[in-house]
């Protein structure tokens, strides 16, 4: 699999086109539900393929699962993050 740089990340990753197996099957489930496209925090995990789904679990629980907090207080705590952090969000 070729591997190519995101203006995003220094990491490493493998594109969308080039994915195959393992990872294409992993991306898929990343790209469901986001408009069809895997986000960048996600292919950094393209060289591990569990990696990917486990971050992914993670997320959809934080984001979706049982909690006091709304998905818009959830947003928002991630969107005030990313801004101390500069990062893309």
């Amino acid at each position: 699999m070729p591997l190519q740089k995101k203006p995003i990340a220094w990491i490493e990753t493998v594109d969308e086109a080039a994915a195959e197996g393992e990872l294409r099957r992993a991306y898929r489930r990343a790209a469901d539900g986001a408009g069809g496209e895997v986000d960048h925090i996600m292919k950094i995990h393209s060289l591990n393929p569990a990696s990917l789904i486990d971050h992914l679990h993670l997320y959809k629980t934080l984001m979706y699962g049982e909690s006091p907090l709304s998905l818009v207080q959830r947003e928002l705590i991630g969107v005030v993050v990313s801004a101390i952090n500069r990062c893309e969000y």
